[in-house]
């Protein structure tokens, strides 16, 4: 049985948003993001894959498509396929989110 403990995945860093691998197999990835306050994933998009944000600490500002969200800890939002989307900590707290997708996406050439 393959176990973590998320507490022990939390990492900030000064220079940029971190990800953080939990779990991952060909077919999906399971990552937590760690934002410091300002820190953002640039909205982008996927051509066959879906995202699933799962906010457990802090609150994120959320680009779905067109809609923007503010989301807080006990939120989830999922970004579908070819929808553009992203994350920003526009709070003066950290933000930690989990994120999965699924299929995971071809490495980049």
């Amino acid at each position: 049985m393959e176990i973590k403990k998320l507490s022990d995945c939390i990492v900030f860093s000064d220079e940029k948003m971190q990800k953080v691998p939990i779990f991952e197999s060909e077919r999906f990835f399971f990552d937590q993001y760690c934002l410091l306050p300002g820190q953002s994933q640039r909205v982008h998009s996927h051509a066959s894959e879906d995202k699933v944000y799962v906010v457990m600490q802090g609150t994120g500002t959320f680009i779905i498509g067109e809609d923007v969200r503010e989301l807080s800890a006990g939120e989830a939002v999922i970004a579908r396929a070819t929808v553009p989307h992203g994350v920003s900590n526009t709070s003066e707290e950290k933000l930690i989110c989990l994120v999965t997708m699924s299929p995971r996406p071809a490495p980049k050439k």
